[in-house]
């Protein structure tokens, strides 16, 4: 027995077992490739950018007018060609979408607007602007005015009734408001929006649907400006005819399908004929109609269409100028009176909860006493004729 063996500890004299160690290389080698599978997998992620894991798509425009510009005869073919239409297919215009890679097509349907007319028949009424889409006559002559008329149906046994126009404005600002009148006023009254409410495109839309007519109010500059301020890109006698021209215009890009413009405040602009005679010219040119809204005894405006033969109206009577009850029943009494004494009478009014609910009242019982409540665009072409 060695030496080591008597003065080692009883029972630890044991052979101990090695443990197998990996060699150094091999976990540098494994931590290697999976930085290398990351800088990859990261790598393709980028570049490829494919949330369809590679499966065939095809993509095509909202725009109405991609669609009409696709079908214009004169250019090369596009990965999105208009389809032949029929007059068969009111419901819209259809398109056909072709994959570029597989050849598949596909077609879609572009829905008609409450009117009936499809994007592709609007598209010709509108034309791009800095600000956007803003109206203008179709190259056959259509006037948007002429376009978004609505029908008026005469009192059976009365052709000639005394007609009455009644716009409500300040409408698209307040979503309570705007509801009421759309949902509270028949049709035939007028609704006008000033261009600073949100979703204006859908709200008008409604209106539409339910067979008002619209007006779009253009902000001008009254005497008390800027104490009293329409709101941006409001009309001024400061600045030269151009930049009153492009603010115009960016009025006119915040929603469509409007037979005309009215005033909104501007008792100082519509005095001025070196101010407004521009602005509606350029109205005249883009075939809508102007209303003065009669608020402004000063105002030049019926001068100044006349002379530009432009398509104008005015309202004679401002319904709610005491926005009571009573006082609003006075006034449309008034105004039935202009109506049978003239032919036809127009008035204005404020969206007014009290406005609302005395017009509607007032409407229910106009045509059993022969009198004809009739869309704006209506009355101007009366007050042209005569």
């Amino acid at each position: 027995m060695a030496l080591d063996d008597l003065s080692a500890p009883l029972g630890q004299h044991k052979t101990q077992k090695r443990r197998w160690v990996l060699p150094g290389a091999v976990p540098r080698a494994v931590a290697a490739t999976l930085s290398l599978s990351l800088i990859i997998f990261a790598a393709w992620a980028m570049i490829a950018d494919d949330p369809f894991g590679g499966e065939p798509m095809a993509v095509v425009s909202a725009d109405r007018r991609t669609a009409v510009a696709a079908k214009t005869p004169d250019q090369p073919a596009t990965p999105v060609q208009a389809a032949p239409q029929t007059p068969a297919a009111p419901a819209g215009t259809t398109i056909t979408i072709i994959d570029g890679t597989s050849g598949k097509r596909q077609d879609v349907v572009i829905p008609a607007t409450p009117d009936g007319k499809s994007g592709a028949e609007e598209n010709r009424l509108l034309e791009t602007s800095r600000h956007g889409l803003i109206p203008r006559i179709a190259q056959d002559g259509t006037r948007p005015a002429d376009a978004y008329a609505r029908a008026v149906k005469a009192i059976a046994g009365k052709p000639n009734a005394p007609r009455v126009a009644i716009v409500i404005g300040g409408l698209g600002t307040s979503a309570a408001r705007t509801n009421d009148a759309i949902n509270k006023l028949p049709g035939p009254v007028t609704l006008a929006f000033a261009p600073y409410g949100s979703e204006l495109e859908k709200i008008t839309a409604r209106a539409r649907s339910t067979g008002h007519e619209i007006l779009l109010q253009v902000p001008m500059e009254p005497f008390d400006y800027p104490d009293s301020d329409p709101g941006p890109q409001t009309l001024l006698t400061s600045v030269d005819a151009a930049q009153n021209v492009d603010r115009l215009h960016w009025s006119m890009s915040r929603f469509q399908n409007y037979v005309g413009i009215v005033n909104y405040m501007g008792a100082r602009f519509s005095a001025s004929e070196q101010a407004l005679a521009p602005v509606l010219r350029e109205a005249g040119k883009r075939g809508l109609i102007y209303l003065d809204d009669g608020a402004s005894p000063r105002s030049l405006a019926g001068q100044i269409a006349g002379a530009n033969n432009l398509a104008f109206a005015k309202a004679e009577i401002v319904l709610d100028a005491v926005p009571t009850a009573a006082d609003i029943d006075r006034a449309l009494g008034r105004l039935e009176a202009a109506a049978r004494s003239r032919g036809l009478a127009v008035g204005m009014a404020s969206a007014l909860p009290v406005s609302i609910e005395r017009i509607a009242r007032w409407a229910k019982a106009a045509e059993s006493r022969g009198v004809l409540l009739v869309p704006i665009s209506t009355a101007i072409i009366r007050a042209n004729s005569s």
